[in-house]
């Protein structure tokens, strides 16, 4: 196999497992609910709610970074949530592409007679589209001693591709517990969700690739220290055979009564990654945070620190009575 296919190949494998290295992820991972966790279609403290992100990375050292776009939108229905998301990842000169579409719904059930123990299951099912522009790229045999030693395109590259592109099924499952009550001074939270479980083919050689299976999961209590304070330590851990990534992280929120916001901030450790610094604000039902990582692998020398910009959006349509919404403390 020509030294192309090799790194072609190990670049899907990395796209598609959340490893110590920086590939496809968020920082602010729960501000995206259905991107985090099928089981958060619905739990929301509104009738509905949409949600924008926009993350690019390695700018520092990629002529063309990884970017990261996603919306979505869900609402709850009873004791169900519904909703839908559309993700796409674009990075590197051959513009490779990950489109993905997805549908979601979830089901809650309380444990309790005061409806404040609640448990959330979930499920997606959608495609993903993959795709790269294999003519940008340059390969060893196009290269030619003419004018001192240059890459030329229009050479025969010698490779045999079985396409630019291909979809894949995709089915994903997750399970959430959380503690509804606001006025409690602890607010705890759990959930775990598995991705791929389908596990399709995916190879742009016609090659044997299964696509692994993804765990995520995540914890974290809101300590409500006054009532305008409140702290959120919370741990995230990934998944995806022997590539695994395990997340600290600290938000913090302080209400302001003259201009009724809250101010939100937050400190987010990345195990032998990066360090993410957010800053954000809540204005009745909009949220917008912004985050910044920084560099802290053995790339660190090559990126002087500079990881990853990120910027996160929600509108959250109030109910005429909010008082009986069931709230996951998360936010």
């Amino acid at each position: 196999m020509k030294m192309f296919k090799k790194i072609l190949i190990a670049f899907c494998i990395l796209v598609n497992s959340h490893g110590f290295s920086q590939d496809f992820h968020l920082s602010i991972y729960d501000g995206a609910p259905l991107y985090l966790n099928p089981a958060l279609t619905g739990v929301v403290e509104g009738s509905w709610r949409i949600h924008t992100h926009y993350r690019t990375q390695w700018k520092a050292v990629n002529f063309k970074p990884y970017v990261t776009g996603l919306v979505s939108f869900d609402m709850p229905y009873k004791k169900w949530g519904f909703g839908g998301q559309i993700v796409n990842y674009r990075a590197g000169i051959g513009n490779y592409n990950a489109l993905q579409g997805l549908v979601s719904a979830a089901y809650t059930v309380s444990l309790d007679r005061s409806q404040y123990h609640n448990i959330s299951f979930g499920i997606q099912a959608g495609v993903t589209q993959k795709s790269v522009v294999h003519q940008l790229h340059t390969f060893d045999n196009q290269y030619t001693t003419n004018s001192g030693g240059i890459f030329d395109n229009t050479l025969p590259n010698g490779e045999n591709f079985n396409g630019q592109s291909f979809v894949i099924p995709e089915l994903n499952f997750g399970a959430m517990y959380y503690f509804s009550k606001q006025q409690s001074k602890l607010n705890p939270f759990i959930g775990a969700s598995v991705f791929n479980l389908i596990q399709p083919q995916e190879s742009f050689f016609g090659a044997s690739n299964d696509l692994p299976l993804r765990l995520y999961v995540h914890s974290g209590v809101r300590v409500n220290i006054t009532e305008t304070f409140y702290v959120i330590p919370k741990v995230l851990f990934m998944q995806q055979k022997k590539f695994s990534e395990l997340t600290f992280a600290g938000d913090v929120g302080f209400y302001l009564k003259a201009p009724e916001v809250f101010l939100l901030g937050g400190i987010v450790y990345r195990n032998k990654d990066a360090a993410v610094i957010s800053i954000g604000a809540r204005k009745i039902n909009y949220i917008v945070k912004f985050a910044y990582d920084i560099n802290l692998s053995t790339l660190s020398s090559a990126s002087t620190g500079r990881g990853g910009f990120e910027v996160s959006f929600t509108y959250m349509h109030q109910k005429a009575n909010p008082q009986n919404v069931k709230i996951c403390p998360r936010l």
